[in-house]
This record gives structure tokens, sequence and C-alpha cells, in this order.
């Protein structure tokens, strides 16, 4: 199918059912999505393209989908060695476990027949679920991985900074907000930023400003504001 002919396929679809095939794509691009990265690391945008657009179909059909998910913040874009990369946020995955859970969601398989790789995914991550359930039993429902000292973050906080910079050619200059969000909830977000200024403290790291590379509110909101130097976006590692 043509650009053209899909745009006019489109045209035909009423607001209401236009609605309906937007809400179940969503949730068809993040459940793809979170199986190609395990929702952890960035993938190649042409490889979630790929997965996403089915037969008779054309990537122009999911611009608007993919531009919503970007906007409410379900997914995020970088530019690594002029690759485009998508990645799946914590957000992506409350929106992706909501469509896939709630009574109210307008999510369900078309046709008689559903793919082996989507019907697999779904798979997946019932059973990554099922496993995050039994941990959370198992623990008390404490929080699993909590970083309770400040000497555990700077030894979890230095292996991250190596592993991000190592995987993404960051040139030494880690974006801050990358390293918040890779610790995630392990540590409140106030702890995270006081031991990471410790750590600039006592010389192991440097706190650098500037600003991030498409000036996204939400990634400038997840680096590092001080009274006295402003704005820090990036990390250089001094020892």
């Amino acid at each position: 199918m043509s650009e053209k002919d899909e745009i006019a396929v489109s045209n035909t679809l009423t607001p209401e059912e236009q609605a309906v095939w937007d809400a179940k794509a969503k949730v068809r691009v993040l459940l793809n999505l979170w199986d190609l990265s395990g929702g952890k690391i960035p993938v190649k945008k042409g490889d979630l393209t790929k997965r996403i657009v089915r037969t008779n179909e054309t990537s122009q059909r999911y611009v608007g989908v993919l531009g919503e998910l970007q906007a409410t913040g379900a997914i995020e874009y970088s530019l690594v060695n002029r690759v485009t990369r998508v990645e799946l946020s914590a957000k992506g995955k409350e929106v992706l476990a909501q469509g896939l859970k709630s009574r109210d969601s307008l999510f369900e398989f078309d046709g008689s027949q559903i793919g082996t790789r989507l019907g697999n995914s779904l798979l997946k991550w019932i059973r990554h679920q099922d496993g995050a359930a039994s941990v959370a039993v198992e623990t008390g429902k404490k929080d699993v991985g909590a970083i309770a000292s400040y000497n555990d973050f700077k030894a979890v906080a230095i292996d991250v900074y190596d592993r991000l910079n190592r995987d993404y050619n960051f040139d030494d200059l880690v974006p801050i907000y990358r390293m918040r969000r890779e610790i995630g909830e392990k540590v409140s977000r106030s702890q995270f930023s006081e031991w990471l200024l410790e750590m600039q403290a006592q010389d192991i790291l440097q706190l650098i400003g500037g600003s991030v590379e498409d000036s996204a509110p939400d990634k400038i909101e997840d680096s590092i504001t001080t009274k006295v130097n402003g704005l820090r976006c990036y990390v250089k590692r001094l020892t």
C-alpha cells in the first residue's frame, strides 16, 4: 500500500474509529519497544519501525502515534553516532501496563490471528510482571535493590557512569538525566542530587553546565540545579 493509498484509507475512518486505532497502536508500539529493549536501553528507531509496521501499512501511519507518545513522555529519542534511538521511559511502562491490564483499555488483537512476535512479546510481559510481583511478596514489598548509604550510591554511580559512557560513546560527558533514570527508584530524587554533589565535593566527579541535546523540559528537570552554580547537565569522572 502506497503512502497516498494509506492516507486515503485513514481518511475513511470516523474520528471515533481513528481514536480506537491510535489507542491500540500505542499499546502495540510500547509492547514491541519493551520487547526489543527489555525496557532498559534505547533501540534503533528503524528496528522499532520494522516491528510495528504491519502488512499493507507504511511507517507514515505511525508518525502521529509516535509523536503523541513522545509528547507525553512515554518514549524518548536520542541521537547516538548519527543514529536515532528510541527508549521506553518509566512513564511509558506505566502507560503500557495500563493499556494491557485496564478493563477500560481499548486494546485488543485485531482479526482472527495475531503475529507470533506480538503474541510472544505479550507472554514475556506477563511472565515478567509475575516475576516482579513474586519478588515484591518475598521481600515484604520493600524496594528491591534500594541504595541505603552514600558509599553504596558512590559505587553504583561510578558503575552506571562507566557503563553509559562506554555503551553510548558520551566522550566522558555523561548526561545527569541518564544516570538518574538508570539508577531509578533505588534512591529518591533529592538523595540522588545530594549524593552526586557530595561526589563532586570529594573530587570524584565534576558536574558540568550546558543543556541537554534537545532542551527537553523533563530531561532538564532530571538534571541538577543548585543556587550557587545553576543548571548542571553532565558528569565528568575525575578519578
